[in-house]
């Protein structure tokens, strides 16, 4: 069965683990979810969800051994990633799906010239050469906001800032025109000004260029201008997905309840509410819980939660949520006290 006729990418019962002198690492546990042409798909949740191991897992960039992907099918223009050569791959990476890292500094060759790491990309991926591919590298630089192109081509990562290294990466990125741009978490190592500058750099590049782009985060904060649709994940599992405003609006998972109140607001002096952060730990992906993952930090969960993990139903046109309750009526309690149903 190929993919939906209206998708760009469909991920399909995606399943990856580590195998560790400990144990099976359950990292990705079955999702699923469409990207649709010229789409802003944010995936959200806490650091160890998941979220960058599911992106390497589309890019096959999973380190094998000790990583391995199971199971499950990732569609792109009705190939299926994970069947195809390892030759169709290194000109889909960079080529036609691009991604940035957290950390410039570790992505970047620290003995290459930034212009070189940009022109290798344009000549494999666009066979552009010499004065072309120079010329490009400049054009890339100059529209990413870094003074000076021309000159800067030649700087080596370590003599740019952590802000500037972050847009060189971004113009390497998008110097081969890709579809689909996948940036895992690009502003977590920055200050907040330079964070908001960079979401709005890639903002404006992303219309200019009409790409369709997966933004990985924690911060539900971060997505809210950007994305059109979210997806929220938890110890490897999709809980809840729908679009932004329907999110932000009516969020209907214990989780993206949590994440939401654990926002801070510049509204929240108003309204004299305090920052309720999410108490516990997430399970360890060693050993999963039978039922639902968010069971022993959640103060809505039922007896069901404790046996039982619920898949995505659909509540309304466009959303889903994995939940065994209804956050809009069910009662409250200690999170990590069941009340039997």
């Amino acid at each position: 069965m190929g993919q939906a006729p209206d998708s760009l990418l469909e991920v399909r019962d995606l399943v990856t683990q580590f195998n560790t002198e400990d144990g099976t690492v359950h990292a990705v546990n079955g999702i699923s979810y469409s990207l649709h042409d010229g789409e802003t798909m944010g995936i959200v949740g806490e650091s160890g969800c998941g979220k960058s191991v599911h992106a390497l897992s589309i890019m096959r960039l999973i380190p094998t051994p000790p990583g391995k992907i199971v199971a499950g099918q990732v569609f792109y223009q009705r190939r299926d990633l994970l069947q195809a050569s390892e030759e169709d791959m290194r000109h889909v990476r960079g080529g036609e799906i691009a991604m940035i890292f957290q950390d410039p500094m570790t992505s970047l060759n620290p003995v290459m010239t930034i212009g070189r790491q940009i022109t290798e990309a344009v000549e494999l991926h666009r066979g552009l050469k010499g004065k072309a591919a120079t010329n490009r590298a400049i054009e890339m630089l100059e529209m990413v906001g870094i003074p000076e192109p021309a000159q800067r081509v030649k700087s080596y990562p370590h003599e740019f800032s952590g802000g500037m290294r972050q847009r060189a990466m971004i113009a390497m990125a998008l110097s081969t025109e890709p579809t689909i741009l996948i940036a895992d978490e690009p502003t977590t190592a920055l200050d907040v000004t330079i964070q908001a500058q960079i979401v709005d750099l890639v903002t404006r590049l992303r219309d200019t260029l009409e790409m369709s782009m997966i933004w990985i985060t924690h911060d539900l904060g971060v997505v809210a201008g950007l994305a059109d649709r979210v997806q929220v994940m938890y110890a490897g599992f999709l809980v809840e997905r729908a679009s932004v405003k329907e999110i932000y609006a009516n969020p209907r998972h214990p989780y993206t309840l949590g994440l939401l109140n654990s926002l801070p607001r510049v509204d929240r002096r108003k309204t004299h509410k305090r920052l309720n952060p999410i108490p516990g730990r997430p399970p360890d992906l060693l050993d999963l819980p039978p039922g639902c993952p968010f069971v022993s930090r959640c103060p809505f969960a039922i007896e069901r939660c404790l046996e039982e993990n619920p898949q995505l139903e659909r509540i309304a046109d466009g959303h889903e949520i994995a939940c065994w309750v209804d956050v809009r009526s069910a009662p409250t309690h200690e999170a990590g006290v069941v009340f039997l149903s």
